[in-house]
């Protein structure tokens, strides 16, 4: 019975206040800008995290890849002397960086040898893949009027690497020796950023112009490419972190859907980090400006842009 007045006694009282847990929102800051003033064109593009944690970003103007301390923003030159990117096109030349072990690859797209170069002890480069050449040779299902196609992103995979196809829609697998083979193709999706996880390879995909939220995918490939989720504009990049799926949104593309506005960037500022939440992609980080590639670690996020920025997101 004094249990049971216990009980009824604390009902009568007003109820405490709950403490809720919540995570702070994400905060967004400037780590460092590796841009010559002026810069004009596709400044940044890819990035990774290589194996001493540093954050290392391709320099297409300059023909570089960076190395940048994730803590402080100091960088250094890592390689050099890779083709750069063309003053009339503003697109291209070292796009991507990737390691497998502790050596560093480098794909180079629209200058030179558009192909996977490898980085030397002293920082040069070596070409180990011809794309541009191989492609040609095997052109894709799909229209085209680049024949050595757009390559766009590179990520290891089982000792080897993966190629994507923005222009020529497919991704390569190709090894270290330079052997090239189709991994899968697709229609007119502008397949993007890459990622793996686990067995299975993930695939952003922009869509064609004039990019729709709606052709804004991410795909698992198999035996076949299966959709995830879809409703993002442009999206350029997909990386996974503590069982989480991030994608990476340039943003809204205002342009005129014509042949000369393709391969145009997004809107300034409408850039997203979009996560999927089983159903769908939701936004959870908003106006950044023409972002090009993301990297997770432990709960933040680096943001390499268009512009040569590289932002900092904390509390993703």
């Amino acid at each position: 019975m004094k249990l049971l007045i216990g009980i009824a006694a604390a009902l009568a009282l007003p109820a405490p206040a709950l403490a809720v847990d919540k995570e702070p929102p994400p905060r967004v800051h400037e780590l460092t800008t590796f841009a010559a003033p002026g810069c004009a064109g596709a400044c940044g593009s890819g990035s990774t995290i290589g194996p001493d944690r540093a954050l290392y970003v391709t320099d297409g103007p300059g023909g570089r890849v960076l190395r940048i301390d994730p803590r402080t923003g100091a960088m250094r030159t890592f390689a050099h002397g890779l083709p750069p990117q063309a003053p009339d096109i503003g697109l291209g030349g070292a796009i991507d960086v990737e390691f497998v072990g502790r050596r560093a690859y480098v794909l180079v797209t629209l200058a030179g040898v558009s192909g996977v170069y490898r980085v030397e002890r002293d920082g040069s480069a070596t070409v180990v893949a011809d794309l541009g050449a191989w492609s040609i040779a095997h052109p894709p299902a799909t229209d085209f009027f680049v024949p050595g196609g757009v390559q766009y992103a590179l990520e290891r995979y089982r000792g080897d690497l993966l190629v994507s196809d923005g222009h020529h829609n497919r991704v390569l697998r190709v090894s270290r020796t330079g052997e090239i083979r189709e991994l899968m193709a697709f229609g007119n999706v502008v397949p993007t950023g890459l990622d793996v996880y686990g067995r299975s390879i993930y695939v952003a995909q922009a869509g064609p112009i004039p990019h729709r939220p709606g052709d804004g995918k991410v795909v698992r490939l198999g035996r076949r490419a299966i959709t995830l989720a879809s409703g993002a504009s442009l999206l350029v990049d997909v990386e996974w972190n503590r069982w989480r799926l991030y994608a990476l949104s340039q943003g809204r593309w205002d342009l005129p859907p014509t042949p000369e506005n393709e391969g145009k960037p997004a809107t300034p500022g409408t850039g997203r980090i979009v996560r999927f939440d089983g159903r769908r992609l939701v936004p959870v980080v908003s106006r950044l400006d023409r972002p090009t590639s993301f990297e997770l670690v432990g709960n933040s996020a680096y943001v390499v842009t268009l512009t040569g920025k590289v932002i900092r997101v904390d509390h993703l």
